[in-house]
């Protein structure tokens, strides 16, 4: 989102500043904050790890089948973007599937562990 309150925003400045190489995607494209907005997870380049969904549930089984048709094997469904519906289309595409976790809070705890 380009809208600096909505978590969209808030999570991929946070992992920016962790020093993680992220890619924005929203269907309306751009750029954002100096950066290419991809207009759907198939225009991402191949080395992309993880696909952070901070969307609304109802629309992550679309995404996620985007995800499994370009080739990507790991999902994070960030609190909201989770349901049990979508975590089980996740697993029956292939996906790896991350979920009941923050990214943000799980980057802070790796981080205090290694200090």
């Amino acid at each position: 989102s380009e809208d600096s309150r909505k978590y969209g925003h808030i999570i991929l400045n946070d992992l920016r500043r962790a020093g993680y190489q992220v890619y924005p995607v929203n269907k309306k494209g751009g750029e954002m904050d100096g950066m290419k907005v991809f207009e759907s997870v198939s225009e991402l380049p191949k080395e992309v790890e993880v696909i952070d969904f901070v969307i609304p549930a109802s629309q992550g089984k679309k995404v996620a089948r985007q995800c499994a048709e370009a080739g990507f094997k790991n999902v994070w469904l960030q609190p909201g973007a989770e349901s049990d519906e979508l975590v089980e289309l996740c697993w029956e595409l292939g996906l790896r599937v991350v979920h009941n976790h923050c990214a943000m809070v799980e980057k802070s705890r790796r981080s205090k562990s290694v200090s």
